[in-house]
C-alpha cells in the first residue's frame, strides 16, 4: 500500500518484481528527444523515481545519486525520472550542480510510470521508488517507498548496482 502522508494513493501499472524482464518506456530527455529502455542497453541502470524535483526530499535523493554516480564507473548510468518538465528539470539541474544523474521526463504520456506501477493515479505524479536494472535489462532491485515524504535505501540500491558492475 501506499501513502501520501499517511492517506492512501493509487498505484496504477504493474508491480515489478526482481527477476523481470525490465518494462520498455518512453520518456522525454528534453522537449524534442525522447528516449526508451533501449538507449541504455548494455549498461546497468539506477532508476530513481521521484514525484518532483522541485521538493525537500527529492532533491536530496537525485543529489545524493548525483554524488554516487561518480564512484560507480562507466558501465553504469543513473537515471531519475519524473514528471517535471523537461525545462523545469533542467533548470533545476543547473542550480543544484548536478551533471552525472541523467534526468527524463515522464511528463507526455506516463509511459514509465505505467509500465512501472509507480503512476499515482490521484496526483499524476511518480511515486518515489528505485530500480536496478542489469546489462540485459533483467531487474535486480526493487523498492517502493510505501509513503511518498520518506527516504528511499539509498545504500542497499547502491549495494545492488556494485554487485553487478
Amino acid at each position: 500500500m501506499a501513502t501520501f502522508k499517511g492517506n492512501p494513493i493509487t498505484l496504477v501499472g504493474p508491480q515489478i518484481k526482481v527477476g523481470d524482464k525490465a518494462p520498455n518506456f518512453t520518456v522525454n530527455k528534453n522537449l524534442l528527444q525522447e528516449v526508451s529502455l533501449a538507449d541504455y542497453a548494455g549498461k546497468i541502470k539506477l532508476i530513481s523515481v521521484v514525484p518532483s524535483l522541485d521538493t525537500g526530499v527529492c532533491d536530496q535523493q537525485t543529489r545524493r545519486f548525483n554524488e554516487e554516480a561518480a564512484k560507480l564507473g562507466d558501465n553504469v548510468v543513473i537515471l531519475t525520472i519524473s514528471v517535471d518538465l523537461p525545462f523545469a528539470q533542467a533548470r533545476w539541474c543547473g542550480a543544484a550542480g548536478v551533471d552525472k544523474v541523467e534526468t527524463l521526463s515522464d511528463y507526455k504520456n506516463r509511459s514509465f510510470g505505467q509500465a512501472y506501477g509507480v503512476l499515482i493515479q490521484e496526483f499524476q505524479l511518480l511515486m518515489r521508488s528505485i530500480f536496478v536494472v542489469d546489462a540485459d535489462d533483467t531487474v535486480r532491485y526493487v523498492e517502493y517507498v510505501g509513503e511518498m515524504t520518506e527516504h528511499p535505501n539509498y545504500e542497499a540500491a547502491i549495494e545492488a548496482v556494485k554487485a553487478l558492475a
